[in-house]
C-alpha cells in the first residue's frame, strides 16, 4: 500500500496507484453525496428539519454538522489521493529517461566485484 522511496534517515512515502486513485474517487464521491444531502435537507418538507414556523430543528443542525464534517474529511482524503496520483505521474515521467535501479549502481552481477574468466 505504501512504498518508501529512497534510503537514509529521512525517506518519503508514496501511495500505490490503486490506493491513490481510490482516495481521489472517494473525495469526488464525498463532494457529490454530501452536497446533495445538504440540498435535500434544506428542502425537507417532512417536518423533521424545520418546525411549523420554518425554524431549523435539532435534527437539521445535527445532520448539517454531520454533513459538513463528512464533507471536510472527504475533501482532505481526496486531496491526499490527488497528491498521490500527481506524485506517481511525476515519478513516471522522471523515471522514463533514467536507467533501471540495478543499472545505476555500476556493480556487476557478481557480488565480489571480480569477473569470471
Amino acid at each position: 500500500m505504501l512504498r518508501s522511496s529512497g534510503a537514509g534517515p529521512r525517506t518519503s512515502t508514496s501511495l500505490s496507484r490503486p490506493v491513490a486513485w481510490f482516495l481521489l474517487a472517494f473525495g469526488v464521491w464525498s463532494w457529490f453525496i454530501w452536497i446533495t444531502f445538504v440540498k435535500n435537507l434544506w428542502k425537507d418538507g417532512s417536518g423533521l428539519a424545520f418546525d411549523d414556523a420554518g425554524d431549523p430543528t435539532a435534527y437539521f443542525w445535527v445532520h448539517l454538522a454531520l454533513a459538513v464534517v463528512s464533507f471536510l474529511l472527504g475533501t482532505a482524503i481526496g486531496v491526499i489521493g490527488f497528491r498521490g496520483v500527481r506524485a506517481l505521474r511525476r515519478e513516471a515521467t522522471a523515471g522514463a529517461g533514467e536507467p533501471a535501479a540495478d543499472d545505476r549502481s555500476g556493480a556487476s552481477d557478481d557480488q565480489s566485484g571480480t569477473t569470471a574468466g
